[in-house]
Parts: structure tokens; sequence; C-alpha cells
């Protein structure tokens, strides 16, 4: 089966919220989703931005101010979804940068390791406890084959302060947010309603490329047509991830094509590395202890 947008079911009296939605894949994503019905919450830095790519949409759409470059921005992201969304049924972690010059985020952090995971570890654990309660709800966070590429947690130097690689400290931050999926998943499990899924869009033609190097960029732009695919092909794996009534927890979805480079999304598999208990636990118990944030949920088993 070749899934499309139009499978995705009805999405009445759902409330999705979704990180870094004014643009690229969490545009698209928060356009299908509010066309299908759902209540969508655009979560991002720039409110005026949002409110542009609010008004592009039809449906039920609102804009909350996310900075996750900031832990007092994502704690008081947290505070004001609190207190107008009682319940939410998806939470989608879209929002991330690829291939930044070193620098830190306002808590010290390396920035991609800071923003794609640590903001998105923050803001889930924050929010967990309004989707427990809610049957068939999910946390859907989105990586990237970038995983595999020269990517370890590097846990005696997590932000890169001894030797800086953009691609090295990028796949870190996309391996640690699949790993992050994992052992989610198992510390869901317990609770039977919630679910935590993966997905990856392939190569996309986003404004993610912005910060590739200027001879690359170029090479991408010239190689576009046959390596890439559109923002709306590339949200298709994380809206399957969503909303797709066979989807289980702690599987990680992407497109079918050669090298998952683009086409329609399927299950697939992430690097042996991302499987890994130990390191995922490990991470988990660090990403704690940075962030100050603690889950609702029980310790998953422990690795022999």
């Amino acid at each position: 089966m070749k899934w499309t947008e139009q499978h995705i079911p009805r999405q009445d009296g759902r409330v999705a919220v979704i990180t870094g939605a004014n643009t690229g894949l969490g545009f698209e994503t928060a356009r299908r989703l509010a066309e299908r019905g759902a209540a969508v919450v655009l979560a991002v830095r720039d409110t005026g931005k949002g409110r542009q790519a609010a008004a592009r949409i039809n449906g039920d759409v609102s804009v909350r101010e996310l900075d996750l470059t900031s832990l007092d921005s994502v704690r008081a992201a947290a505070a004001d979804l609190r207190t107008t969304h009682p319940r939410i049924d998806l939470l989608i972690n879209n929002a991330g940068v690829m291939y930044t010059p070193q620098q830190t985020t306002r808590d010290g952090f390396e920035m991609q390791f800071g923003t794609n995971h640590l903001g998105h570890f923050a803001l889930t654990g924050l929010l967990l406890d309004l989707l427990l309660p809610v049957p068939g709800s999910r946390v859907v966070t989105v990586s990237s084959t970038g995983h595999r590429i020269r990517a370890d947690i590097h846990f005696d130097d997590l932000q890169w302060e001894r030797s800086y690689s953009r691609i090295g400290a990028y796949g870190q931050s996309k391996l640690a947010n699949l790993m992050f999926t994992y052992e989610l998943q198992r510390r869901l499990a317990a609770h039977g309603t919630t679910t935590a899924v993966a997905a990856h869009p392939g190569v996309s033609n986003t404004e993610l490329v912005r910060n590739t190097p200027p001879f690359a960029r170029r090479l991408i732009t010239w190689l576009a047509p046959l390596v890439t695919q559109s923002a709306a092909a590339g949200a298709l794996p994380t809206l399957r991830a969503a909303t797709d009534p066979a989807v289980l927890g702690g599987q990680y979805y992407g497109p079918d094509g050669l090298a998952e480079v683009r086409g329609y999304p399927k299950l697939v598999s992430s690097s042996p590395g991302s499987y890994d208990l130990a390191v995922q636990q490990r991470l988990w118990a660090v990403s704690e202890d940075l962030t100050g944030v603690r889950f609702p949920v029980g310790q998953s088993a422990a690795v022999a």
C-alpha cells in the first residue's frame, strides 16, 4: 500500500501540538491535521511567522511561543499550554536545526543537541501527563537518516567543547531523538494509552539546509530534483506515525525509496547502535539531569 494523505483518518476532537510548525515539514503536518479536523497548536519561536502560517491553514489553528533553545521558554510554553488545553492527543516534536556553526543555547548546551534533543525532551516531560489519560495519544519525534552519519552519544563531551563537528553534532542529536523515543516507549508501555513513535522525512527541500556550507548547499540545490522531495511529501512519515491506526509504539517510519531518500512512508529500521538499551537509559538519566525535568512514568526495565 502506498500510504498518502488520503489515508489520514478524521481527527475531529483531537488536539495536536506541533513544534516548528510555521514552515517546512511542520507546516505541512499542521495543515493536513487541521484539514482533517484536529485543533492544531503551532508551537513556534517567532509568533509573527506563526500567525502568518496559521492564516494559510483552513481549520482550528492557534499559535504559542516556544523557543527550544531556552529551558525557561520551554517551561513557559508548557505552562501556557496546560492552561489552554486540558488534554493533548498528539505531541509532534518536529522543530530542529542542522549543521549550525559552533554555538550554544541560552542554557549553554551545544545548539543542535540542545535544540533537537534536550528542548524536546523537556517539553515532552512537562506535557506528558496531559497525554497519559487520553486513549490513542502519541508522541511523535522527528529524527533523520543523519543519525547514522558519524553518530554516537559522546558522553565524555556531549557539548562538543573539545573539537566541534557540525555533522557529528547533528548526528548525535538525531540519534538522541531515536534513543529518547525507544526509551520513552518502554516507560509508557505499562500505561497502555500513550505511545512513542519516530519518523524521518528522507531528504526534503526545506529551510533546514540553510546552515549547510555554501558548496554543499549549491550542490544540494543542483541535485534537488533528483535527490529530494517536497516538504509535503517529507511530512508523510510523520503524519503516518501520528495517525495510522496500525502504528505501534517504538516504531520508526521513513520513505520507501532507495536509501530512504524519498517516497511513500513505510516502517523502517534505525542504526544498530540506536537500539543499545544501556546507552538509551544513560542518555535519559543525563537528559533529566541537564534539563531538570522528570517524567511522570516509571523507569523501564533495567539492563542486565
